[in-house]
């Protein structure tokens, strides 16, 4: 098993509206980063776990858990004209795009803020907490997902 963080803007889709989806599943579009496709590609497997991250918001962080439970398929959105993530070079005889499937695990007991997450030196070699590093999905290592759960209990102050 496999650890992720995936990012989304609360105001487009949060956990909330994971938690409200049928099943409480749904895909994960849009990605046009070609390191993160070659992830949800290549390396993401169902009963991987991801952390669900609220950013682009005024308190961005750890909002939830989510678990993996597909492997990639071609992103369907990059052929609708209609969408915001079309993209005209993608076709499904040739997709350029991928998208996994996701299911809501549970909110955590509260939000564990950017600012936390950078305070804790168990983090420190962690991608999200690097200057510059602005991906929208990431892989966790397994003692960097401890840490984090362990935080979710944490009063916040260090």
């Amino acid at each position: 098993m496999a650890y992720w963080l995936m990012k989304s803007e609360p105001d487009v889709y949060g956990i909330d509206d994971l938690a409200a989806e049928p099943d409480q599943t749904d895909h994960w579009d849009g990605v046009r980063n070609y390191q993160v496709r070659n992830m949800m590609r290549d390396r993401m497997q169902p009963g991987d776990l991801a952390f669900f991250y609220h950013s682009n918001t005024k308190v961005p962080g750890i909002a939830g858990i989510m678990e993996i439970v597909s492997t990639g398929y071609p992103d369907h959105t990059a052929w609708d004209p209609e969408s915001n993530y079309y993209d005209p070079k993608s076709d499904p005889d040739n997709p350029r795009w991928y998208m996994v499937d996701v299911r809501f695990q549970r909110r955590l007991e509260r939000l564990i803020p950017l600012s936390e997450l950078k305070a804790e030196p168990a983090l420190s070699e962690m991608a999200l907490v690097k200057k510059g590093n602005r991906l929208s999905v990431m892989p966790v290592r397994e003692a960097e997902w401890t840490a984090i759960l362990e935080m979710e209990h944490a009063d916040g102050r260090g």
